[in-house]
């Protein structure tokens, strides 16, 4: 096996297997625009839940508490000499 052949069944994978959806796609943008971008809306609407999820989340623990303020709480951070030196 030649390495041009590697590398045309590589080059043939690309063309006819993982960019034919995105062709099929772009076709069907000249007859119908909402339906071609049903995908970027599905993902910016799952994006819009997920952040009002994590801020619900965060308001949550804040309210309770919860967390941790000081600003060495981890470890990776440093340690509180290297605080007490920078003051």
């Amino acid at each position: 096996m030649k390495w041009s052949e590697f590398f045309g069944a590589i080059q043939d994978l690309g063309e006819a297997v993982l960019i034919n959806p995105f062709d099929e796609i772009r076709a069907y943008e000249l007859t119908d625009w909402w339906g071609a971008n049903a995908v970027n809306w599905l993902f910016m609407l799952i994006c819009c839940v997920a952040i009002v999820y994590w801020l619900l989340e965060l308001n949550k623990y804040n309210k309770n508490n919860e967390e941790d303020r000081y600003p060495k709480a981890h470890g990776f951070l440093g340690n509180e000499s290297d605080l007490e030196h920078k003051l």
